[in-house]
């Protein structure tokens, strides 16, 4: 049933889920009210704190998300999940696991789950998810937990949307040489060395501090923390709810944490500029515009930086 934007995020307000998931699917399908509704949600922006769970695929990103679900319910906390799996670049379908796995925290009014398909973006989140996230703190949520897709070395995204940003590991990921070049650990404020119980366990553990001991830190600059669990048992978790609790505070009494939601700001910012660019682009492209140039550069009238330039002076005055 179609409600008008301001009824909407009131339902959402009360913790209605039918709500959300409107929200959120408007979100998601750039619905022409998005800047109705990104307007009625910006005086609830900020509020909760975004926790990032980055790593390869099989590490245990689904399980230990919904331990800290877990977790964070025992201690009061409302919760809300965003869960990013991967699209076939052939049928852009998506199987959202998340939706299987965490099956218990579903009849739970104070857990909110949002499986989203990546639609193909890069970097290991949707393109949605920056708006989705402010959906669910405009519906009271105290911690937004955001499981990336299962990622390579240099899949970064997270770090710009998340306060906090978890980077599980699992036995058996490659020596320490790879642990030293892997770009994506570069952006963990917590390492989670999961599966703990298998062989192997101890020499990941020792190889991370090793290649966190390599850099050197300014005075008063965060020093990841390195915590073991085994998800799958329950064990570790609140090792790992304490250090997500521990950077908070250090955000806080440093000032990171305004620096953090300010990044996070500009690059949706950004996004959406970039899209409005992308859309007139579009329209330049299906006009004649572009097709005179391109002749003009194939038969060596002009050459392809003039032709840009003419191209952005034709959108800057179209804008």
């Amino acid at each position: 049933m179609r409600r008008d934007v301001p009824s909407l995020v009131a339902r959402a307000r009360d913790g209605d889920p039918r709500s959300v998931a409107r929200l959120i699917s408007m979100v998601e399908d750039g619905d022409p009210r998005l800047r109705e509704v990104a307007a009625a949600l910006a005086p609830f922006s900020g509020r909760a704190q975004v926790v990032g769970l980055t790593g390869s695929p099989g590490v245990g990103k689904s399980t230990t998300t919904n331990e800290l679900v877990r977790a964070l319910r025992r201690a009061g906390h409302r919760v809300g999940v965003l869960a990013v799996d991967p699209s076939s670049p052939f049928t852009g379908g998506a199987i959202l696991g998340d939706r299987v796995r965490m099956q218990e925290h579903t009849t739970d009014p104070g857990v909110y789950i949002r499986s989203m398909s990546s639609r193909g973006q890069l970097g290991g989140l949707a393109a949605a998810t920056p708006q989705a996230v402010r959906v669910l703190e405009g519906a009271g949520c105290d911690v937004v937990l955001v499981e990336t897709v299962g990622v390579g070395q240099a899949e970064v995204e997270i770090a710009s949307l998340a306060d906090t940003t978890l980077v599980l590991l699992a036995p058996g990921m490659g020596d320490a040489i790879q642990a030293v070049k892997a770009g994506i650990l570069e952006i963990a404020d917590v390492f989670v060395v999961n599966k703990a119980d298998r062989p192997g366990a101890d020499a990941t553990y020792r190889d991370i501090q090793g290649m966190l001991g390599l850099g050197e830190r300014a005075a008063g600059q965060w020093r990841p923390q390195v915590v073991r669990a085994t998800a799958v048992k329950s064990e570790g978790i609140d090792d790992v709810v304490a250090a997500i609790a521990k950077h908070r505070d250090w955000l806080e009494k440093s000032g990171g944490l305004r620096a953090a939601h300010e990044r996070r700001a500009a690059g949706e910012v950004e996004a959406i500029a970039l899209g409005v660019l992308r859309a007139r682009m579009g329209d330049l492209r299906n006009g004649t515009t572009l097709t005179k140039l391109a002749a003009q550069v194939a038969e060596g009238a002009i050459d392809p930086y003039a032709a840009a330039d003419a191209l952005l002076a034709e959108l800057g005055e179209r804008l």
